[in-house]
């Protein structure tokens, strides 16, 4: 029989809750069970009057606003503000009724400048410790990596540094060579903290921020986040990182996994001393010379070098990350390798070896031998860290910044990983309520049906 629906809809009154309109899987529904900001409002006290003028956004509504338009990949207040007024989803999820107006977008905006980007990162942390007491997370292997986030700036914005005219009357001869050496670039000019970075060395420089995150091995658990400008090296950034995440947990990292954009003595050196286990593939040692590095043996001991000849290069002028080593002009006088070895104009061999080298040369010879464990861990490492980029950046909108400025792009990044952390937890959750209540086969015929099944349980 054809069916008919009357549009008229006369009904002005209904009894029951938003929530009963919102369906059990949805994501705003499943993250609000284990949600807890709680503690947020005395957090942020400080930051208001608590006895004159007009009465502010509620703390948790605000940042639940905020969260709730990550979720659901709207991520410009703007458009967050116009889908809320019609979205019972969200409305339910902030707090506010059907008759209840919704804040202006701009309090939003007002409300991260007020707060500051370190009370985001508090909520942060909070989800990374409930993931930690949920047993969601074990924080012994973890898997490192950085990301470029586009700036939310224009190709127009951009402009050299210094007017060519300009130099050409005025620059002295140290600032010509610097600017043919690649000192001057472009900078934008409405973003500056946004510097130009590429992924690849086949595509253009794009003013861009990099985010360095951390990931836990067991289901994919952001521990740290951090974001700086496009230009920092990441070698530099994993250092601190791994303090963090073993500051933020309180566990020591066993394993740490990363790409090969992270194969340095230094990242070596610094692992090997924290009694971690570096699974980062060594990068082949680049051969400029007819006689390369690997072919001098290094005694730590003694901490000399040995040519392939055997004659001895002993340390002498300290450099940045290194040290040169020389040989006594005498020896290399005769010897036989000497128009391959030496440089022209050159009496004596000079060699630059790096700090941490025996480190490097540990995680060389540990490449060749890497268990089917390693192997595995390293496959992980992958699909776990930048998986969580490509999440982030499909369904999260991290793929641009959504606003200006450092600090505005440190709380993106804080709020989307709390975002992604809450997930985590709430996809947990659902599997330990249900493995009261349901065996493990009805648990894994219909994700839908388990959904409506915890909305019935305790």
């Amino acid at each position: 029989m054809l069916g008919r629906k009357e549009r008229d809809q006369l009904e002005l009154f209904i009894t029951g809750t938003l929530r009963q309109l919102v369906p059990d899987e949805h994501v705003l529904a499943r993250v609000d069970r284990v949600l807890d900001l709680s503690w947020l409002r005395e957090e942020v006290s400080d930051c208001y009057c608590m006895n004159d003028g007009r009465p502010g956004i509620d703390p948790e509504a605000a940042v639940r606003l905020m969260l709730a338009g990550l979720l659901t990949g709207i991520i410009h207040d703007r458009k967050l503000m116009r889908e809320a007024q019609v979205n019972i989803a969200i409305r339910w999820f902030a707090g506010y009724g059907l008759h209840e107006q919704l804040p202006h977008h701009s309090s939003l905006t007002r409300i991260r400048q007020r707060w500051g980007e370190e009370r985001f990162r508090r909520i942060f942390k909070r989800t990374v410790e409930a993931c930690l007491k949920a047993k969601i997370a074990t924080a012994e292997v973890v898997h490192i990596d950085a990301s470029l986030i586009r700036a939310n700036v224009s190709w127009d914005s951009l402009t050299e540094q210094h007017v060519v005219d300009v130099l050409s009357e005025n620059q002295s001869e140290d600032e010509r060579k610097a600017r043919q050496s690649g000192k001057y670039k472009k900078v934008c000019t409405t973003d500056p903290d946004a510097t130009m970075a590429t992924n690849a060395r086949n595509r253009r420089l794009e003013p861009a921020y990099k985010q360095h995150t951390a990931v836990d091995d067991k289901v994919g658990v952001i521990l740290d986040v951090a974001v700086t400008t496009g230009q920092t090296n990441e070698g530099e950034m994993i250092e601190p990182q791994v303090d963090e995440v073993e500051a933020i947990t309180g566990i020591d990292i066993k394993v740490v996994t990363a790409d090969a954009g992270y194969a340095y003595a230094k990242v070596y050196g610094a692992l090997e001393r924290r009694g971690i286990d570096a699974l980062i593939p060594a990068k082949a040692e680049p051969i400029k010379s007819r006689v390369p590095l690997r072919r001098f043996r290094y005694d730590a001991k003694n901490d000399i070098l040995k040519c392939p000849r055997g004659r001895i290069l002993r340390p002498a002028r300290p450099i940045k990350h290194g040290r040169f080593f020389y040989s006594k002009a005498k020896d290399c006088t005769r010897c036989p390798l000497k128009g391959d070895c030496l440089s022209k104009g050159r009496a004596n061999k000079a060699v630059v070896v790096g700090d941490h080298y025996p480190a490097l040369l540990r995680a060389r010879r540990r490449r060749e031998r890497w268990s089917k464990q390693d192997r595995h861990l390293y496959q992980r490492h992958r699909w776990r860290s930048e998986g969580f980029h490509g999440e982030a950046k499909t369904w999260h909108g991290l793929a641009r910044a959504i606003r200006r400025g450092l600090p505005n792009m440190k709380i993106q990044a804080y709020l989307t990983a709390a975002a992604i952390n809450l997930k985590r937890l709430a996809t947990a959750f659902l599997a330990l309520i249900l493995s009261w209540i349901v065996p493990y086969s009805a648990f894994a015929a219909s994700e839908r049906a388990v959904a409506r099944i915890l909305t019935r349980g305790p």
